[in-house]
């Protein structure tokens, strides 16, 4: 069976390519006697729900509720050690695998009282996988396996049902031939040889529906199926059951390097070294006709967080229709009239599950012929504002503490609960005038607005410049991409626990599914709604919270979080249960964290917004930022174009008053609250015009002859300015300018103290030094600076003078100048460049391939390289706390607001992190994990 199995995969992965041969090392690769296979079902398991990495979140539910008596259809789950092996062995198994399975199988039909392959009384069983994360439609599955020639007509004997026999068959062969077979990877979108035979066949019979075929239909489909896979693949569909099953065991393994499921993992973070797991389990049937069905539901509502059993139910159906959104499902409700029994018995266990995982949980259950099986329980994706609000519930409930519950929520996850909504006069102006075009699902809540575009790849190429709303018949794991760069996502068929609403959650896209009136024509790219029809390209919005779509742009407002802290003049915040859940993480989360937030602002409105996020001070204001405005850059390209000291002075002193004041506002914004200050970084070419309008302008205002203001900025012009003149070069060049800014904060910080009684802690920042040498210079005039000006206005303001560190070579001699530097700030944007000698403003063009070719783990520029940079900044500590055992130290740069490298900056000791105000609610609950993880590792 198993060399049945090595065959060449499907389509040419990542790792069939070379590219990534090993994917999953980091997971123990099987060697020696070891268990492949854990067993359960019928109340008992091998394995548990605490057994997550090595089966995989579907193994370890479906042990877990077995263990816990509930009708689980009994299976076994081959270990995410298998995929390892079978990954790093060149798609081989490990020994003693086929044995095992084996024994499961014989064991399987114990418990079933049918034959794997009995012509009389089959067994037929699904196989799927199961990562420790949800991944959601990324990896394949295989259902109905089992079945051949001789097996359908058992089957249909044993059901008194042939239609129900050969439709599963057909559907089996379409599913094997597509995933093990590589039938889908070889053709496009939108021509599927078996689509097309089923629409043939419903034109020979003259129906409309599938359902209105009859079971000779259906197994003259089957037969016309079969007949697609031998003339495609020049093979006949196999009939041997173990060679089915093996097979389908390889895809699904295989299925871990496709490239959604690449791309899906790159997207949430999630290790390649994981792997999967396979479970393979016994069918149940919820197409047998009106007393079978199949279900998806939630213990809570994923879309809101309300306390509400909330899930959809579709009759006569396999699972995979409801999660691919083909038939719009009914309420899980209708369950309470169509099956009471089933119903109570569904309600006592959602109940009991989400008690006994302490969180809401995501179901599937399957009835066959009035009988529940539970055929899995995870976590449920759910919205930023349903985590919240989810977590806060569970606290006041008594089910978790109120650490537990900041565990709870991503970090990322608060960001959705900043995004704007519909203004309310907006929407009510929109309905009024007929712009309202159709109602969905409100899948995925927040408001969207953008042009229509019909498929994922456009999506994804337009998604960057401009907003685009994708819109599909219903979305499948292959969208994942377009998706992605999407700001909103429509679609026509398919509910709450569709594909789309499930994924567009998970990502924080607005969604509105199961639109039914929209009316697509594909080779016109354009969709008929309410008499009007809108082709590519036309702007649409979707209110993800009311389900509605409208033709047209709509103006936006802030978010419930948003209008209660910057509530706009006449406006009454409004008050309900996100805001409510965000203030109370926010409060528990500053209650354990250790690292403090401070925030990257350069203008008084930034620190005004950083303090309403709870900034603790402000980490960096680049002062550069202060002088592109008006009649200030004309007063620095003056002060850069003086040809001697004298005349350099002369701008400078007109720049002084102009620059103090900048610093009055944020003192002002931010005292009591320290405020790092960096001196001028930039090289002084950037603030020079190159066109020659602007040239010609400015030779104007300076009355200076247009030549030799052209022959200055090519005198100035750097072949790779990060490189260049610039930072404590420039102060060392010209110390008038580190005087001259010195002064100004300085200056600020005693009348703010004067006029307002408010002490701000200054802390100046010489940045990219490299040298002990280049910071004692500059660091001198800053003293000398500060202290004459305490002097002349007789006042004591406590200040410091440190260093941004962003060079290799800073990390490197960081105990020499630590003995001049009162505090460290790690720069990583910069640091990152220097490291790896990519430029971050260039990087883009190949960064994203190094992601998918795993080549980088992540966007070194998002998330910190622990082993390279990470590597730098942990001996820059330890050097600088050698040489100064209370050196203050901080971080600076964009992963400041990462909660990655938040959590390696709280294991490295750092005093603070620093991001843009917009970030703060997100470093501080990220602060917060790191503080809980450290906690629950000592």
């Amino acid at each position: 069976p198993a060399r049945a199995a090595r065959a060449k995969p499907r389509a040419k992965s990542a790792t069939a390519k070379g590219l990534a041969p090993k994917a999953t090392r980091g997971v123990r690769a099987a060697a020696g006697p070891a268990q492949y296979v854990y067993s359960f079902g019928k109340g008992r398991a091998q394995g548990s729900g605490a057994m997550k990495e090595l089966l995989g979140g579907k193994g370890a539910g479906l042990a877990e509720m077995s263990k816990l008596g509930l009708p689980v259809p009994p299976g076994f789950t081959i270990s995410t050690e298998v995929c390892a092996y079978y990954y790093e062995r060149g798609h081989t198994w490990p020994k003693g695998l086929e044995r095992e399975v084996e024994r499961a199988i014989l064991e399987l039909e114990r418990d079933q009282d049918k034959g794997f392959g009995d012509s009389a009384n089959p067994l037929l069983v699904s196989v799927r996988s199961g990562a420790r994360v949800s991944m959601p439609g990324m990896m394949d599955t295989v259902l109905n396996l089992g079945l051949n020639e001789a097996t359908v007509e058992g089957l249909a004997r044993r059901s008194k049902n042939p239609r129900f026999a050969w439709d599963a068959y057909r559907r089996f062969v379409q599913m094997y031939a597509d995933v093990v077979l590589g039938l889908k990877a070889r053709r496009e979108e939108h021509a599927s040889p078996f689509g097309a035979a089923l629409d043939q066949l419903k034109r020979e019979r003259k129906v409309l529906l599938d359902t209105e075929l009859s079971g000779e239909d259906m197994r003259e489909l089957a037969l016309r199926y079969r007949e697609i896979v031998r003339r495609e693949t020049g093979q006949e569909f196999p009939s041997d059951v173990r060679v089915q099953l093996w097979g389908a065991i390889a895809a699904v393994f295989r299925s871990w390097q496709n490239e959604r499921a690449v791309a899906y993992r790159a997207m949430n973070h999630i290790p390649a070294a994981w792997g999967t797991a396979v479970s393979v389990v016994a069918m149940v049937f919820g197409n047998l006709g009106e007393t079978s069905g199949t279900g998806v539901c939630f213990t809570r509502d994923p879309a809101t967080g309300e306390k509400r059993f909330y899930g959809e139910l579709l009759m006569n159906a396999q699972g995979e229709d409801v999660v691919a959104g083909l038939r719009t499902p009914q309420p899980v409700q209708t369950m309470e009239q169509l099956q009471p029994a089933c119903w109570r018995e569904l309600l006592r266990i959602q109940a009991l599950l989400e008690r006994h995982y302490r969180d809401m949980q995501d179901l599937e259950f399957t009835i066959e012929e009035g009988k529940l099986y539970m055929l899995q329980c995870r976590n449920g994706k759910r919205t930023g504002f349903a985590a919240a609000r989810i977590a806060v519930d569970l606290v006041e409930e008594g089910i978790l503490s109120k650490d537990e519950a900041l565990l709870k929520v991503e970090a990322e996850a608060l960001d959705q609960l900043l995004k704007p909504v519909f203004e309310p006069s907006e929407i009510a102006r929109a309905r009024k005038s007929g712009r309202l075009l159709t109602k969905g699902l409100n899948a995925g809540p927040g408001a969207a607005t953008g042009r229509l575009v019909f498929d994922p790849r456009q999506a994804e190429r337009l998604g960057a410049k401009e907003g685009v709303i994708l819109v599909r018949q219903e979305t499948s794991p292959e969208d994942i991409k377009g998706m992605r760069a999407a700001a909103g996502i429509l679609t026509a068929r398919g509910g709450m626990t569709s594909h789309a609403a499930l994924v567009a959650r998970q990502m924080g896209k607005v969604c509105v599914a199961g639109a039914g009136e929209l009316d697509f024509d594909v080779e016109n790219s354009s969709v008929r709604v309410g008499g009007r029809v809108l082709k590519a390209g036309d702007w649409i919005s979707l209110d993800g919270s009311t389900g509605e779509v409208f033709e047209g742009q709509i103006a936006t407002r802030n978010s419930e979080v948003m209008s209660a802290l910057f509530p706009a003049a006449g406006e009454k915040p409004v008050s309900g249960p996100v805001l409510r859940a965000f203030q109370k993480l926010m409060q528990w989360a500053d209650q354990v964290r250790t690292l403090e937030v401070r925030a990257n602002a350069d203008q008084p409105d930034q620190a005004r917004v950083a303090v309403a996020f709870g900034a603790q001070g402000i980490g960096l204001c680049r002062t550069e930022h202060m002088f592109f405005d008006g009649a200030k850059i004309d007063l620095v390209r003056e002060m850069i174009l003086a040809t001697d000291q004298a005349g350099r002075k002369a701008a400078l002193d007109k720049i002084l008053p102009m620059q103090r004041a900048d610093f009055e506002g944020i003192f002002e914004e931010m005292a009591p609250r320290p405020v790092t200050v960096r001196s001028l970084d930039p090289p002084l070419h950037e603030f020079l015009p190159h066109e020659d309008a602007a040239l010609h302008d400015l030779s104007r205002k300076l009355e200076v002859a247009p030549e030799k203001l052209r022959a200055r900025v090519q005198e100035l012009a750097e072949l790779n300015p990060m490189l260049g003149h610039r930072g404590c070069r420039l102060g060392i060049t010209f110390p008038e300018i580190t005087a001259m800014q010195a002064r100004a904060v300085m200056e600020a910080a005693c009348n703010v103290l004067v006029r307002k009684g408010r002490t701000v802690e200054p802390e100046i920042m010489i940045p990219l030094v490299g040298t002990r040498r280049e910071f004692e210079l500059q660091a001198a005039i800053v003293r000398e600076t500060a202290e004459a000006v305490l002097a002349e206005r007789s006042l004591k303001i406590p200040y410091l003078v440190g260093t941004m560190i962003e060079l290799p070579r800073a990390c490197l001699v960081a105990d020499e100048v630590a003995k001049e530097a009162e505090f460290f700030s790690f720069g990583t944007n910069d640091l990152t460049q220097t490291t790896f000698g990519i430029s971050r403003d260039d990087g883009g063009r190949f960064l994203p391939l190094y992601v998918d070719r795993e080549i980088l783990p992540a966007d070194p520029f998002a998330t910190l390289d622990l082993p390279g940079v990470g590597a730098l900044m942990r001996m820059a500590c330890e050097k600088g706390r050698s040489s100064r055992p209370k050196l203050k130290l901080g971080i600076c740069g964009e992963h400041g607001g990462d909660p990655r490298s938040i959590a390696f900056c709280h294991d490295l000791g750092l005093a603070y992190v620093s991001c843009s105000p917009h970030r703060l609610p997100v470093a501080r609950l990220a602060a917060a994990h790191a503080a809980l993880r450290a906690k629950a590792r000592s």
